[in-house]
């Protein structure tokens, strides 16, 4: 249960998603992750969620510790440079220039812990003409050309139903963060890992700008479709709906067998993956038809003995339910005082030989829940030392 990152200490600064995330994905990986939080409210994801009973924080803080450090105030600023100094990651997803004014720029940091590594997460990075501008996930799903492709042609462009950009940003910041302990490991030296929102987004649009550059192709919004790839599509059913693909010729041929219309695999206007594109709109008419007139589970069940990629699309509520999300433990359930027992999505990836784990510690319910055990143990603070800080403002 320790976690491959196991021994490595993180101090986690900032609040909302981005550095948050990042942070969930080290803890979840065996990392002591030590959250800096402002006196009070702390990080307003304490009150994110949807619902009656809100969840979120019980999922973006899990695995961490809660400390609560006024940074506006040169106490807490010293307070937190000695714990940045005995910890291996910073994370910060402030606005740039505010690490800097509060006297914790990297050069400053690097010069009491060399072997620092310091996760830079914001909206444009930390240079550039746009570098000081606030920055969130929507806007650089939108600068990145994500929101652009998202949606149907003839609307304006949409969005996800989740924090997409957020969370990228995140998972770059983490995965830039190991390759600098790779290279910590060789020489010693930290470094900082700079990863701005829109440049998430856009590492993942494929060959978005490659294909414009070469040839002026300018990929528009598609719905539920990727543009000359067929069949492969979400398909009515009579009690919901299911994603089906079969654009490579030998699968194609399957579902046509399954469908007891095997003709259509020889037929020249289907038999090639070229002729299946130019024909997507009617091609897909002719499995939704098929699909319309049987229950979700029989498709589901045809395609899995076929061998044709296929799959449900799924509520909270069919995830729960489904053997195979229980069977490889993808969904993990904690217990909580007043919200009951939860379920949230475990570690991942999986790991053979030191897996993470979702559940090594539950979110602080608390505000500064652990300023005794990480100012006191780290830092040696007493009782009266913790009870004069707090006085004053700083914890």
């Amino acid at each position: 249960m320790s976690g491959p990152l196991s021994g490595l200490r993180v101090i986690e600064m900032g609040s909302l998603i981005a550095g948050p995330f990042c942070g969930q994905l080290m803890g979840d990986m065996g990392a002591e992750v030590i959250k800096l939080e402002s006196p009070g409210e702390g990080d307003p994801m304490r009150l994110w969620g949807q619902g009656e009973k809100p969840s979120w924080w019980r999922v973006i803080a899990r695995n961490k510790m809660s400390v609560s450090l006024n940074l506006r105030e040169p106490r807490g600023q010293e307070i937190a440079r000695a714990l940045i100094a005995k910890s291996d990651i910073l994370i910060e997803n402030f606005r740039p220039g505010t690490l800097e004014k509060w006297g914790m720029s990297p050069e400053t940091l690097h010069a009491e812990n060399p072997g620092l590594i310091i996760v830079r997460v914001s909206g444009y990075g930390q240079t550039g003409p746009y570098a000081d501008r606030a920055g969130f996930g929507s806007v650089g799903e939108a600068m990145g050309g994500w929101r652009y492709l998202v949606g149907e042609p003839d609307r304006p462009p949409s969005r996800m139903g989740i924090s997409i950009g957020d969370t990228l940003a995140a998972t770059y910041g983490c995965m830039g963060a190991l390759a600098a302990l790779h290279h910590r490991s060789q020489t010693g030296k930290g470094q900082v890992v700079d990863s701005a929102l829109y440049e998430a987004v856009l590492q993942v649009t494929e060959s978005l700008v490659a294909d414009y550059g070469a040839s002026g192709f300018m990929r528009e919004r598609s719905g539920s479709i990727l543009p000359k790839i067929a069949p492969s599509n979400a398909y009515p059913c009579l009690d919901g709906e299911i994603v089906i693909g079969a654009n490579q010729d030998k699968v194609f041929a399957r579902l046509c067998d399954v469908m007891e219309q095997p003709d259509l695999a020889e037929d020249p206007r289907y038999r090639t993956h070229l002729a299946r594109g130019e024909r997507q709109a009617e091609l897909d008419a002719i499995v939704a038809e098929w699909t319309s007139k049987r229950k979700l589970a029989d498709v589901d069940a045809l395609m899995a003995k076929a061998g044709v990629p296929a799959g449900p699309v799924y509520r909270p509520d069919q995830i729960l339910a489904d053997p195979h999300f229980a069977a490889r433990e993808a969904i993990v359930w904690q217990a909580h005082e007043k919200l009951g027992r939860i379920p949230m999505q475990s570690a991942f990836p999986k790991l053979s030989e030191t897996p993470g784990s979702a559940l090594r510690r539950p979110a602080p319910d608390v505000v500064g829940q652990h300023n005794r055990e990480v100012l006191g143990d780290l830092l040696g603070f007493s009782d009266s030392d913790l009870a004069s800080l707090e006085k004053a403002g700083v914890v």
